[in-house]
């Protein structure tokens, strides 16, 4: 943890002690996923900071690992780069942003499946009242905040090679993110999972959107983007992404 930068490894804390306190509390009957993770905005449990909260919220232990796992792989790289407190920018942008695209997305799913006309729904365990239904469209995880990471990661080192498992060969990182990408498309058209698909990719719609930006002169301080940086001789340097 020693060579860990600081938002790099505050992320990683807070995410691990929020995780653990999601097992503490849960012994003592209080779901702090229900509370904190990003509800529907339609649903009665909704509030604005769960933007942000959900964040910090994991289904498992598994889906806790693999996000810290890439937080701290790439995250570190992203960090140095950019800076402390661009990066801390960055990964809030992006997490946010992919909350945004998951509420769409249920947007979508709420007026196609016409649940506004019933006041009860059948869920195949029981009639219940389609407030709850709304009330269980819940999402946690900092997948979209990691996967805007992987996609800087993408950008700023292109042609750097990158193992994929189970690929025996190392694949340039400008491919693992298309790879990625493609994975996410088709994953979340096909709807057979519990996964936030969409969110994943609305981490990378808004890091990419947020780097192109300050990459254009966006915000103030912008010499790691405009040419004098690191990211803007990369930028400069690699333009065959």
């Amino acid at each position: 943890m020693r060579n860990i930068p600081a938002i790099t490894k505050n992320l990683l804390i807070i995410n691990i002690i929020a995780f653990f306190a999601l097992y503490v509390f849960s012994m003592r009957g209080v779901d702090l996923n229900d509370m904190f993770g990003l509800h529907f905005f339609k649903a009665s449990h909704f509030h604005l900071y769960q933007f942000v909260t959900y964040m910090f919220c994991h289904a498992g232990f598994t889906h806790l690992f693999f996000n810290m796992f890439a937080l701290w792989m790439f995250g570190m790289t992203i960090e140095n780069v950019m800076g402390p407190k661009r990066f801390l920018t960055y990964y809030m942008v992006c997490g946010v942003g992919a909350g945004i695209v998951q509420e769409l997305v249920q947007l979508v799913t709420f007026y196609a499946m016409g649940l506004g006309a019933y006041e009860m729904a059948n869920t195949g365990m029981g009639i219940v009242p389609i407030g709850e239904v709304l009330n269980s469209w819940t999402t946690v995880g900092a997948s979209g905040a990691v996967y805007g990471v992987l996609l800087a990661f993408g950008m700023i080192f292109p042609n750097e090679r990158i193992f994929i498992f189970p690929i025996p060969v190392p694949i340039r990182a400008k491919w693992f993110i298309c790879i990625y990408i493609v994975i996410e498309l088709f994953s979340g058209f096909a709807g057979n999972s519990n996964v936030a698909h969409f969110a994943h990719l609305g981490g990378m719609l808004f890091g990419f959107l947020l780097i192109r930006y300050w990459q254009h002169g966006g915000g103030r301080n912008n010499h790691f983007f405009n040419g004098r940086g690191p990211i803007g001789r990369f930028f400069r340097d690699r333009q065959d992404f």
